[in-house]
């Protein structure tokens, strides 16, 4: 019996989200991938040969490249403006891969013979350099969040916990009562593909959530809402709420230079972490990265200060050369000629022969001069 597939792409899609929410995969990654496919079939529709999802070639795919780096920034969309920018580099990225994921996903289910992404390069992503706080620029967000009041207090919790664990925003929102255990200075989040870790928690953050939890914490408005964080209403806070929340204290703490956000605290927490002392194995894990190549990033940003503390400190440029008896008269070495060099093997290919000025240096006219010269003292 042949089973005839369906082109809609509606179906299709529809298709996909119900085996991705059946594999666990986050909501967040199947909604991107819906976009992406979206975006890619209103370009095919603007093409002429009016082709449909199912019948695309590496040639369509690499015509959609060429279009995503000539698209503005928000064309089309139905609630901001259209940018005078080019979509950046890891915009396209992020399409190019969901694309791929859907591609990936029609050949499994035997829709496809063949991936058109298969032979297909697709552009890599800028290397930027990652965003933090400076220790000043913590100090004014700190100042400007008002802790005399019930909300202010939450806030600066949500803060120093970004701050102090580095997890992702939607791991703090996440983060429930049952999990929290501040006696013993120790969390567990849930992370990106359902992966649990547990995350440790500083001294000075244990006070702040204790006095939070404490006295600040809205009663929830349900029995079973366990949820760590909550609003006024005691319901859970969102991550829409929490971005807001950054960006207005960012505005009030007149920061320049620098996008106030979850994802800053993220950054500024992992490279505070390698500042003092913490190595590159328990970021990663502290982090939730599946492999090293994510943490490497934050391990170059940290060179800069080691490169930064080795010209305060530099062993060498610290000694006191002159008592010492260090002398700076320093001669560039002659290298042997080649009749030399072939008397000479025995000794080595690559000797050398120091700058005598034209006299000799044996050790028995080293003698004389030294002699001679103790003589001139007499």
């Amino acid at each position: 019996m042949t089973i005839i597939w369906p082109s809609d792409p509606k179906r299709l899609v529809a298709g996909y989200q119900l085996c991705a929410s059946t594999e666990e995969k986050s909501p967040n990654a199947i909604a991107i991938v819906v976009i992406s496919v979206t975006c890619f079939q209103r370009f095919l529709s603007t093409q002429p040969t009016g082709m449909h999802l199912t019948d695309v070639t590496r040639h369509e795919i690499r015509s959609f490249i060429s279009y995503l780096q000539q698209t503005q920034c928000f064309a089309a969309h139905p609630f901001n403006r259209t940018r005078d920018k080019a979509l950046s580099g890891h915009t396209i990225n992020c399409y190019l891969r969901s694309l791929r994921i859907f591609y990936s996903w029609l050949v499994s289910e035997e829709i496809m013979e063949v991936n058109p992404f298969d032979k297909v390069k697709i552009p890599q992503p800028p290397i930027k350099v990652i965003p933090a706080f400076s220790n000043s620029q913590i100090e004014q967000l700190l100042r400007a969040i008002n802790t005399k009041t019930a909300i202010g207090y939450r806030n600066i919790a949500i803060t120093l916990t970004l701050l102090d664990t580095g997890i992702r925003i939607s791991e703090l929102c996440g983060l429930k009562m049952e999990r929290l255990w501040l006696e013993d200075g120790i969390t567990k989040v849930m992370g990106k593909g359902n992966k649990e870790r547990m995350i440790p928690i500083g001294k000075q953050l244990q006070r702040v959530l204790w006095h939070y939890i404490d006295r600040c914490r809205p009663e929830p408005n349900t029995t079973n809402c366990d949820f760590v964080f909550l609003t006024q209403e005691g319901r859970p806070v969102t991550r829409r709420q929490v971005q807001k929340m950054m960006t207005d204290y960012g505005q009030k703490a007149k920061l320049a230079g620098i996008r106030c956000s979850p994802h800053t605290l993220r950054h500024t927490a992992a490279i505070s972490f390698l500042r003092n002392g913490g190595d590159v194995f328990s970021l990663q894990r502290l982090l939730g990265h599946a492999s090293l190549e994510m943490t490497r990033r934050y391990c170059q940003l940290a060179d800069i200060d080691v490169k930064r503390a080795h010209s305060m400190a530099s062993p060498v440029d610290n000694l006191d050369f002159t008592s010492a008896g260090v002398v700076y008269r320093f001669h560039t070495p002659k290298v042997l000629s080649r009749a030399q060099g072939d008397t000479a093997s025995s000794r080595g290919r690559y000797m050398v022969k120091p700058d005598t000025g034209g006299q000799n240096q044996g050790p028995a006219s080293r003698w004389a001069r030294i002699q001679t010269k103790a003589a001139g003292y007499r």
